[in-house]
């Protein structure tokens, strides 16, 4: 009985620690500017911060879909790594240092990118 008791008990705690974990990730969206694939990429990898475990850019909508760990990051932090690399969001806005770093096709205020 005491061995049933002690097996119960211990699937009964993982099973607590694997829902814990589930609610710790979340999926969130925010727009951040940019203009191409260039843009695209440099948004993403940006955005790839310690605790993420996915990021996608949609080059049309301009949406940034990220899914992170609220126990190891947050969305500011997140966003202004972003706006580090030159990419203003809703909630953090690039420094004019960090945009005029892009290149020229990047410059997403002007409109100039062909692709």
């Amino acid at each position: 009985m005491k061995r049933i008791s002690v097996f119960l008990f211990i699937i009964f705690s993982s099973l607590v620690v694997f829902a814990q974990k589930d609610k710790d990730i979340v999926t969130e969206q925010y727009k951040v500017e940019g203009n191409c694939g260039m843009c695209q990429k440099r948004i993403e990898e940006a955005a790839f911060v310690k605790g993420v475990k996915r990021t996608e850019w949609n080059k049309e909508t301009g949406m940034l879909t990220v899914i992170y760990r609220k126990s190891k990051t947050t969305a500011d932090e997140i966003l202004t790594a972003v706006a580090k690399a030159g990419h203003s969001s809703e909630k953090v806005t690039a420094t004019a240092e960090d945009y005029n770093k892009l290149p020229e096709c990047c410059h997403y205020k002007t409109n100039t990118c062909d692709d």
